[in-house]
């Protein structure tokens, strides 16, 4: 049986170049105070898979997560879950209120896409700040290729942990001795890619769409490339979709893919 969960949430970028998990800049757009960060909200919802199907879901597992609304510092969350099989569950965040945050469709599938292979995209610095995200930054981006960037997953990262209490991770995902990166970390690699092609001031981790190729073990330098697929405005919002592909150096091995949406520019900026 695939469990639900629950845990105190942990901000775990409150001092983020992406300001809206910070306090003031998140109460300026009339939130409680700092976010907590999409890609972390979604390790909550794909917690119950690592429990139960283990290096299988590190292997090839699935899942696209939605965050449609704010989850804050402290907050003791709920996973619920749902309509479970064998190989798949839909699971529901909701906060202290009742409010479901966020919500998943996680899976072992049976088919899984073939690996795309590295294209050798120009690695640039972590300190390399792009320009200021725009439809014609967006363009140009879709037209002549996105700049990749390196990520090293070990005990001292800042996503090594996702919740206040460690003790309610799963071993499998210790930052150190033979664990392997947690879903928080991966996903993670896709907003840092994303904000290092296109500068953004705040912005919104909405859906990701990820399937899994290989465990992620600690020490591992990670290779994020990008593809920009299509930006729009709706509402006053401008969105972004990207593709993000992460790779192991080392080798080339693809680890994971991620089909990230994002408000890159809020309404009202």
């Amino acid at each position: 049986m695939i469990r639900g969960w629950t845990a105190e949430a942990l901000n775990t970028a409150p001092d983020s170049a992406n300001q809206i998990h910070g306090d003031e800049i998140a109460k300026q757009y009339g939130f409680q105070g700092g976010l907590v960060p999409g890609v972390t909200i979604s390790a909550y919802l794909i917690q119950p898979a690592i429990e139960s199907w283990g290096m299988k879901w590190l292997r090839h597992g699935a899942a696209h997560v939605r965050v449609g609304s704010p989850l804050y510092d402290g907050e003791r969350f709920l996973v619920d879950v749902l309509d479970q099989t064998d190989t798949s569950y839909r699971a529901e965040l909701s906060r202290p209120d009742g409010t479901v945050s966020a919500t998943a469709e996680v899976a072992l599938p049976g088919d899984v896409p073939t690996a795309p292979e590295r294209r050798m995209d120009p690695i640039v610095d972590k300190d390399y700040k792009g320009p200021k995200a725009s439809f014609d930054t967006f363009t140009a981006l879709r037209n002549h290729g996105c700049k990749a960037f390196r990520y090293r997953w070990n005990a001292q990262h800042r996503m090594q942990a996702y919740v206040r209490d460690e003790q309610a991770m799963p071993p499998l995902l210790s930052a150190t001795g033979d664990g392997f990166a947690n879903m928080s970390f991966l996903l993670g690699c896709s907003n840092w890619v994303l904000a290092g092609n296109a500068h953004m001031n705040p912005w919104v981790h909405l859906e990701t769409r990820s399937q899994n190729y290989a465990p992620v073990p600690t020490g591992t330098m990670v290779v994020a490339e990008m593809v920009v697929r299509d930006f729009y405005e709706k509402k006053g919002h401008e969105f972004v979709d990207v593709d993000v592909h992460l790779f192991d150096e080392s080798d080339d091995t693809c680890l994971m893919t991620t089909s990230l949406r994002a408000i890159y520019r809020l309404r009202g900026m």
